[in-house]
């Protein structure tokens, strides 16, 4: 026996049968609505095996399974949504206190030899300063590029092929331009 059983009242099934009517929102959204209208057990439902759904709508069983479960505990709208996500896939390597230490850096006095910070030498000196064990330069881009305060263009060189480059209609890059252009 099921441990979820989908049971849709009335008003759910109007909502669900709607959002597949009209055809105007995520695939994914219109897929889970299917679905839940097939495995409905309710009087007046489809009451389809969940192998029949899944391979009638091309998901796995579990996917099926996942879905009554869902719709069981937590709802309408979250069973038609996309699950969140609980932690990201990769831990952020910069916190508040280390991205502070790499702005304090970057606004700091220039490095010797040198006229002005790159990403480069930035992050090659965080960790030499054991802010971090590694980095990239192009993480020190993204941190940096959220905080456009600490980032004054005078302070920190880009690289040429970010500065020059131009996309098209299509979304396309134009590719290498001459810095004239």
């Amino acid at each position: 026996m099921k441990k979820y059983v989908v049971k849709l009242g009335s008003e759910e099934r109007q909502r669900l049968e709607q959002v597949v009517q009209v055809g105007r929102a995520a695939a994914q959204r219109i897929r889970h609505a299917h679905i839940l209208l097939a495995v409905d057990e309710s009087p007046g439902g489809t009451k389809m095996k969940d192998a029949a759904a899944a391979q009638a709508f091309g998901v796995s069983v579990r996917t099926v399974e996942l879905l009554r479960e869902r719709l069981v505990e937590e709802g309408l709208d979250a069973a038609l949504e996309r699950k969140k996500q609980v932690r990201p896939s990769i831990e952020p390597m910069f916190d508040g206190e280390k991205e502070a230490q790499l702005i304090a850096l970057a606004c700091g006095p220039k490095p010797e030899g040198r006229v002005r910070w790159t990403l480069e030498l930035l992050a090659d000196r965080v960790v030499a300063l054991n802010v971090v064990e590694s980095c990239s330069p192009q993480t020190i881009m993204r941190v940096l590029k959220k905080r456009n305060k600490a980032l004054a263009t005078e302070d920190v060189v880009h690289s040429l092929a970010a500065e020059r480059g131009i996309c098209l209609r299509h979304g396309k890059c134009a590719g290498g331009l001459q810095a004239s252009v």
